[in-house]
């Protein structure tokens, strides 16, 4: 086929919106046990999260119409569901209660509730085989406060609090005989990121805590996530104090090093925004199965007795989730030209099976692949992204064209983008566009001192990264800085906002529900982020000032180039009227806005036509801003 020569942007191609949305399939949450493998798999088609079960090469849904398994602890949830010596317990999305499921062979019963609490959310699951019990953080909603505990749950419905009194809990671990229990919390102001504490109590026969100690993170100088026991009885737990997240064991009452992790300059894990993340095994015999973030990439590392290492799946780009039984390692991979994938990897020798997703949507002639690269910025310092250039095999730029650019600003903002086959990008590089993945200073997986960049920078330093990534490609020759756009979701739409809001020479810019109003938000926002925004901006009192200069809802007025919103109806850390007092102001202004509101879509689009509308809709917007530049 003989390629079209067509102005970059405008490029046609068979990859639709709704293939993109369809092709957003997602994972969560491994758990291996009962002979197998349990997930979580999230389909755009119906917008629900359904637990599977991989055994003996047989794969199966367990989870019966009505019910979807989601925890909305903090918000973004995480532990959603845990094995028991009969079957699953899980969290389920609608009303938040914990439900016991047995199952046995291939057949699954149908779910029970376990708990009847109406004003509290469950998770952050663990068993508690010794007891027979589910152990679980505990958010409860009443009309004074929302508070948080760690509790045990009997499988018969007695309930019996643990732990209570710090602000937010994470990760309660036993150990193999069921006699310590480790777990983290941390206080207002603090965030999981910043500063949390490591605590180990005795557990008692009648399942009541003995006193608890805490074993690191006093001095609030450090985050500490993730505690594992290992088989012998070691405690491990990462810890950024030497400057990145890296497993440290406990002895005595203090925390040492693993000296093999030690040497190397990496974090093993990402912010912790949603509970019971696994990027660590501690293995019998002293091995290690663990990820490395390297650039921006999720490695997969298996390190023998002796501290040997060697990496596995290398074909993949970012492993994360890990589980193992005596057969395989487990994990969910993402790779540039894959969806995500559930891998059994074979222990004896590295075989992969994918269990689930992996498909290849695109043909590799078709597909544009990450080019990591770095740029100087602000400070003389160094920032990081991924560059993605258009690409479609039956279409060609028009000579001596360079393509337009859209910017993209992960949310969070102590998030961080991966070099992973995003249906997203890859609908915008197929229409004639490049694409920049941002990884500004803040983000996470390079380090503590990097993402602590953001404190009191927020809206500054991510903006300066944003333009100086565009004037980085520029004089690579590889886009035209004269048509580009900004876009980014909650947290990155802020960002997006505030690129133009100083006339960062954007073409345009899109916000999905994103935050245009700090103060407002600070406000109303949930418990897990009331204080984010001090650390991120500053003390609205104190700062009053800084709050003025970086609120996009303010400086509408320097707003002048057209933007696009999204926004979801029922939003509960953005809401709706503060992204409706945004455009109302742009309006006034005589500045060209479009707004779009999904009335089912909460903080995040779930439902595959809305996701498809969306990317459709912001693809239109960008191309009619294309049209008016080249008339001009």
């Amino acid at each position: 086929m003989i390629k079209t020569g067509t102005p970059y942007g405008f490029w046609t191609s068979e990859w639709t919106a709704e293939k993109a949305a369809s092709a957003s399939r997602d994972f969560a949450e491994l758990r291996a046990g009962h002979g197998g493998l349990f997930w979580i798999q999230y389909d755009p088609a119906d917008a629900r999260c359904t637990l599977w079960y991989w055994r003996n090469g047989m794969t199966q849904c367990l989870t019966p119409t009505g019910f979807s398994l989601r925890s909305r602890v903090y918000e973004y949830g995480g532990g959603a569901f845990t094995l028991t010596d009969d079957g699953i317990a899980f969290v389920n999305e609608k009303d938040q209660q914990i439900y016991l499921q047995a199952v046995k062979g291939s057949n699954a019963s149908q779910p029970a509730v376990l708990t009847s609490r109406q004003r509290c959310r469950y998770g952050d699951l663990q068993y508690d085989r010794r007891r027979g019990a589910i152990l679980a953080v505990e958010e409860t909603h009443d009309d004074e406060a929302v508070e948080h505990r760690l509790v045990s749950v009997s499988l018969a419905g007695k309930h019996q609090v643990l732990a209570e009194g710090a602000d937010f809990y994470a990760s309660p671990t036993l150990d193999s005989t069921g006699e310590r229990l480790a777990w983290i919390q941390w206080q207002r102001p603090e965030q999981p990121w910043t500063a949390t504490s490591l605590w180990m109590a005795g557990v008692l026969p009648d399942g009541v805590l003995g006193p608890a100690v805490c074993m690191a993170g006093s001095d609030g100088s450090e985050s500490l996530q993730q505690p594992r026991f290992a088989s012998n009885g070691d405690l491990f737990c990462l810890t950024d104090r030497a400057g990145w997240w890296q497993p440290w064991r406990c002895q005595g009452d203090s925390l040492v090093p693993v000296e093999r992790f030690a040497r190397h300059r990496f974090d093993h894990a990402p912010a912790p925004w949603q509970l019971a993340t696994v990027s660590y095994v501690p293995l019998t015999g002293g091995a290690w199965l663990s990820t490395r973030l390297v650039d921006g990439y999720g490695l997969l590392f298996e390190h023998d007795a002796e501290g040997d290492e060697r990496q596995l799946a290398s074909e993949y780009s970012r492993c994360r989730q890990l589980a193992a039984d005596d057969q395989h390692y487990y994990c969910l991979a993402g790779a540039p030209g894959r969806t995500p994938a559930v891998l059994a990897i074979d222990r004896l020798n590295d075989e992969i099976t994918i269990l689930a997703g992996g498909e290849q949507p695109l043909p590799a002639e078709q597909l544009s692949c990450a080019q990591p690269f770095s740029f100087a910025t602000g400070q003389e310092e160094v920032a990081h992204a991924f560059f993605y250039p258009p690409r479609n095999a039956d279409c060609h730029g028009s000579a001596g064209e360079q393509p337009p650019l859209v910017v993209f600003m992960h949310g969070g903002p102590t998030s961080a983008s991966y070099p992973v086959f995003d249906p997203r990008i890859q609908y915008w590089t197929q229409r004639g566009f490049a694409v920049a993945d941002i990884n500004y200073r803040g983000s996470s997986g390079f380090g503590r001192a990097y993402r602590q960049r953001l404190r009191g920078n927020w809206g500054v330093v991510d903006v300066e990264d944003a333009r100086a990534a565009v004037r980085s490609l520029a004089v690579r020759g590889q886009i035209d800085s004269a048509r580009t756009f900004i876009r980014g979701s909650s947290a990155g739409g802020y960002s997006a906002l505030c690129a133009l809001a100083v006339d960062a020479g954007f073409t345009g810019g899109a916000s999905l529900y994103g935050v245009s109003d700090p103060m407002a938000l600070r406000r109303v926002t949930h418990k897990f982020e009331a204080d984010y925004l001090d650390w991120l901006i500053g003390d609205p009192e104190r700062d009053a000032q800084r709050y003025t200069e970086r609120t996009p809802l303010k400086n509408a007025a320097q707003i002048r180039v057209p933007v696009i919103f999204f926004q979801g109806a029922l939003d509960a850390v953005v809401l709706p009227e503060q992204t409706e007092s945004m455009v109302e102001a742009l309006h006034e202004r005589g500045v060209r806005v479009e707004h779009c509101v999904y009335p089912q879509e909460r903080h995040g689009f779930r439902q595959a036509g809305n996701l498809a509308d969306a990317l459709e809709r912001e693809c239109r917007f960008y191309i009619s801003l294309l049209s008016r530049t080249d008339d001009q």
